[in-house]
């Protein structure tokens, strides 16, 4: 009798690793690696963009390169200590600068999502879950790669590239110089005519994505 029983459970345990654990934890996401490079398609009700996401947890900084559909390249450039950076590198010389509460995202600004299931996207399988109504994120079952995620908003990110410990040499990491002088821009507040006008639309709208994201997974400082 104890044999078949004994057996009775081996075999449960082979066919049905759950029946001796009750129902499987739903999976997690899995943390950002520390460093890493990736392309992303973004889709705005049609507005598209092309960017060149790098991110650098051991070094404390978040980089946003930013082309716009037929338009100009922005750069978007955060660190740890709350500072953040808006810019171009034209003739124009753009620059917006904010101060924020918190710092970049941390690798494991996913913890606590509420899991959703699974659905397959751009013909990935992935798991799907949702932080606090702000964002949903997918990630390939199998290699546990983000696949995309969909803010709020509707604005949506499809991933191309997830390059892991890919890195940005230092020094395209600094802001232009323009960026730190404040007279200059104080003197000429109308010198960059209209596209002035387009250009804080698009800092503003990735000011608040930003402060948003921050407040769900963004790591503190003193």
């Amino acid at each position: 009798m104890a044999t078949n029983a004994t057996g009775a459970i081996f075999l449960c345990f082979i066919l049905f690793p759950t029946c001796l654990h009750g129902q499987s934890q739903n999976p997690t996401p899995a943390p950002w690696p520390e460093q890493f490079h990736s392309i992303l398609f973004m889709n705005f009700s049609g507005e598209l963009q092309i960017i060149n996401l790098w991110y650098d947890w051991p070094k404390g900084r978040n980089f946003n390169i930013i082309q716009h559909q037929l338009g100009k390249i922005l750069y978007d450039l955060e660190w740890n200590n709350g500072t953040s950076f808006f810019y171009t590198l034209d003739a124009d010389q753009e620059c917006r600068s904010a101060q924020l509460e918190v710092g970049i995202l941390r690798p494991n600004w996913l913890d606590g999502a509420n899991y959703l299931g699974q659905q397959s996207v751009d013909g990935f399988l992935c798991n799907v879950w949702e932080k606090v109504d702000f964002l949903w994120y997918y990630e390939d079952v199998v290699t546990k790669r983000p696949v995309h995620w969909v803010f709020y908003t509707g604005r949506a990110a499809h991933v191309m590239t997830f390059e892991v410990g890919a890195v940005l040499e230092d020094e395209k990491w600094q802001a232009p110089v323009y960026c730190f002088d404040k007279e200059e821009e104080e003197e000429k507040p109308g010198r960059l005519g209209n596209s002035h006008s387009q250009f804080d639309g698009v800092f503003m709208e990735n000011l608040a994505q930003k402060r948003g994201l921050k407040g769900i997974g963004g790591s503190t400082f003193l």
